[in-house]
């Protein structure tokens, strides 16, 4: 038994009959490369062979009665392996579009809290060969870190690879009884208590860091919630979803991060950006006057937690500069903001929202965004945000599963409510692969968008093509330590690993 974390359970509690809390990834596979061919059998049996390799695949909620604290994790002792590893056909011709709009229907079934949090869907009759696999799970249960872990865990590095040792049996565990999880509950709270003081104190000292640095006027500050323009998918959403791809190359993406001297989140930022400003022109509803705010995911897992699974994640609010034209500048008005950014929630403190959400109360979160939906709310207030772009880094390598080689694989994260789009990235190999995943209404013509995506990326390359050669950095020079304080340097405990942006 393990109970979920504050921010892990916010994430059942933000869920509402519209607002699905999952996250999922479209892949396509070349199944040439599978031993004796393709069959739905074999994709099935790889991941039965991996269930141990990913606590969360066999694990279902139980809730705590009357709600006294967030709900525990379980081995399921009724796992049924075929309820969560489906198959579906594609209408022909079989292209992305088609894929796409499978995709879209699977991502607006809200996952059954009674099974485990996640579901797999092989969809034959792909062009060229191939076979889609989409994957969804609750976001109760991973971010875009420990997703990235399950691909280490479920995926090969070649077609064929060596046999695995059997998994240990492990003795099945005993559901709690309604006792056992209340007296657990009563025991965690007390426990919680003793830590609200120092968090309070630490987030007072934030607050302060936060007012004193915008009150310098060379400080670097980032954007304000609440301050976003109303664009035609800020409204209250629906149930049912759109998504669509698209794709760059990642070496061109580098080179464009390199002539202009920013870094590749900001390049990922841009082509988004650039794209909403063409796609908003399209539309003929034009490019609001104030810029554009999007929320970016930020990674704070510790190397210590790897593994762990869960959500180790908190958040960044940035201007995307929609309100300048030529690409070059906006690209360097986007860096300079990300710098802002970054700055102020550092001052905040990278794990500011994962401890407070430990104190979450479950019943008062749950009410809170049950009404604020039912009511549509987000229609009554200026936009907290535009829009989530989260930005994943992926393998530089290839996978395969079940032997098929992974050729593409887009992410799709959930949309909120005021904000019905979401454009989640994720770098595989050779390319950077973007999931929009919209509002069904509030943007019905998301591949329009989709497609604004190359147009911004060429005008970017375009521009980078303009600057001129910067110097190459110099490499620093270092002398060689005695041998003795060499030494003593191997001895020495390795830091730990600083907090990562994963957005």
């Amino acid at each position: 038994m393990q109970r979920l974390s504050g921010l892990d359970a916010s994430f059942l509690y933000l869920e509402t009959p519209t607002s699905h809390m999952h996250v999922a990834m479209t892949g396509i596979y070349d199944t040439s490369t599978m031993p004796g061919g393709y069959s739905f059998e074999a994709f099935r049996n790889h991941i039965r062979e991996r269930l141990h390799l990913v606590p969360l695949f066999t694990r279902r909620l139980v809730e705590v009665p009357f709600q006294l604290h967030h709900p525990v994790w379980v081995e399921d002792p009724n796992f049924d392996l075929d309820y969560h590893v489906r198959r579906i056909a594609v209408p022909a011709p079989g292209g992305r579009r088609e894929l796409a709009e499978i995709a879209a229907q699977i991502a607006s079934i809200p996952l059954d809290r009674n099974h485990p949090l996640w579901e797999s869907w092989v969809i034959e009759g792909v062009k060229q060969n191939r076979v889609g696999f989409v994957c969804k799970v609750h976001h109760a249960a991973i971010d875009g870190a420990a997703g990235a872990e399950i691909m280490t865990a479920l995926y090969d590095l070649e077609a064929v690879p060596p046999p695995r040792p059997a998994p240990e049996l492990a003795e099945p565990e005993q559901v709690p009884t309604d006792l056992e999880l209340v007296t657990h509950a009563l025991r965690s709270r007390v426990r919680r208590i003793p830590g609200m003081v120092p968090l309070l104190g630490r987030t007072l000292q934030s607050v302060n860091n936060i007012v004193q640095n915008r009150r310098d006027p060379e400080g670097k500050v980032g954007a304000v919630p609440l301050t976003a323009p109303r664009t035609p998918w800020n409204a209250a959403i629906g149930p049912q979803r759109r998504v669509a791809f698209a794709r760059v190359g990642l070496e061109e993406a580098k080179a464009v991060k390199d002539a202009f001297g920013v870094k590749l989140n900001d390049v990922v930022l841009a082509i988004v950006a650039g794209a909403l400003r063409e796609y908003l022109e399209r539309r003929g509803d034009g490019v609001p006057l104030d810029p554009l705010l999007a929320v970016c995911p930020v990674s704070v897992r510790t190397e210590e937690e790897v593994g762990e699974g869960g959500n180790r994640v908190s958040a960044m609010f940035t201007s995307l500069a929609t309100d300048i034209d030529d690409p070059a500048e906006r690209l360097r008005q986007i860096a300079t903001n990300t710098e802002g950014a970054k700055s102020e929630h550092n001052a905040l403190g990278a794990r500011m929202l994962t401890d407070w959400g430990e104190f979450a109360a479950p019943r008062t979160f749950g009410l809170a965004s049950r009404l604020y939906s039912s009511m549509n709310l987000a229609d009554r207030h200026r936009p907290i945000h535009n829009l989530v772009i989260s930005n994943v880094p992926g393998p530089p390598f290839p996978l395969y599963l079940a032997g098929a080689e992974l050729v593409a694989a887009y992410p799709m994260g959930p949309i909120m409510e005021g904000a019905g789009l979401n454009a989640t990235v994720l770098s595989y190999r050779y390319s950077i692969d973007f999931g929009f995943m919209v509002d069904r209404d509030l943007v019905p013509d998301v591949w329009d968008l989709a497609a604004a995506v190359g147009t911004a990326f060429e005008r970017l390359q375009e521009a980078a093509a303009k600057q001129p050669p910067r110097p190459a950095a110099k490499k620093a020079t270092t002398k060689k330590a005695p041998a003795k304080k060499r030494t003593a340097a191997k001895k020495a405990p390795a830091k730990k690993k600083a907090p990562t942006t994963a957005s």
